[in-house]
C-alpha cells in the first residue's frame, strides 16, 4: 500500500485533525508515515497544505512532488485547485464546496465549481451543511474525511479508531460526534461512485 495525500484548506478548518486521524489510523495498522505542513497556518485564514504521506515500506521524503499526488483532500473549493498541479491523472479530488473568502480577488464560486467539474475523479460535497445537519459544523472537516475515505486504503473501523485515538480524551460525546460525520461523508461518496 502507498497513498500520497495533499491536504488542503484554510487556517483553522481542521487540516491537521484529518492528518492526525489518517496519521494514527496509519500508525495502528503497523504502516509507515511522514507529513509535512508546507505552507503557513499560523494565522486563522491563511491558506495551509500538508503533505501525508503513507506506505508499507519506508518512506524517504516527507514531500509529494508534482504530478504524484494519489489524493488531494480539501476543506476549501479554491485551495483544492491551487494544488492540481500535484494530483496524478487518474487522482482524485475531495472537496468541500462551501467557500472561505478570505481575499479580495478571491474568484467567482461558478469559476471554481466549474474548474472542479471539469476533472473526472471528484468529490465535492456541502459538508458544512451537512455536519449542520448532524448538529455540529465544526466536523465538516470530518465529513470531507468521510467522502476521502473510499479511496483511502482504510476500512472505515480504522478511521473510527484514528477518531477515537484523537478525540478519545475529550468525551464519548465528541467521539461519536466526529464518527458520524465521518459515516455521512462516507455515505454521501458511496452515492456518487455507483
Amino acid at each position: 500500500m502507498k497513498k500520497d495525500i495533499i491536504l488542503a484548506g484554510v487556517g483553522g478548518q481542521g487540516i491537521l485533525t484529518i492528518a492526525a486521524i489518517i496519521g494514527s489510523s496509519a500508525i495502528n495498522k503497523n504502516l509507515y508515515l511522514k507529513q509535512a505542513e508546507v505552507h503557513g497556518m499560523s494565522q486563522r485564514g491563511g491558506d495551509v497544505q500538508s503533505n501525508l504521506r503513507i506506505s508499507d515500506k519506508p518512506i524517504y521524503s516527507d514531500l509529494i512532488t508534482k504530478g504524484h499526488a494519489d489524493m488531494i483532500i480539501s476543506v476549501e473549493p479554491m485551495e483544492s485547485l491551487r494544488y492540481l498541479p500535484f494530483l496524478k491523472k487518474d487522482g482524485y479530488l475531495i472537496t468541500n464546496t462551501v467557500p472561505f473568502k478570505n481575499i479580495p480577488n478571491y474568484p467567482e464560486d461558478e469559476e471554481i465549481y466549474a474548474a472542479i467539474d471539469k476533472l473526472p475523479n471528484k468529490i465535492a460535497l456541502d459538508a458544512e451543511q451537512i455536519a449542520k445537519d448532524l448538529g455540529n459544523v465544526r466536523s465538516s472537516n470530518v465529513v470531507v474525511l468521510g467522502a476521502a475515505t473510499p479511496f483511502l486504503g482504510f476500512a472505515i473501523e480504522e478511521l473510527e479508531g484514528g477518531i477515537k485515538s484523537l478525540f478519545g480524551k475529550k468525551g464519548d460525546e465528541l467521539v461519536e460526534m466526529n464518527i458520524k460525520a465521518l459515516h455521512a461523508g462516507y455515505e454521501f461518496a458511496k452515492e456518487k461512485i455507483k
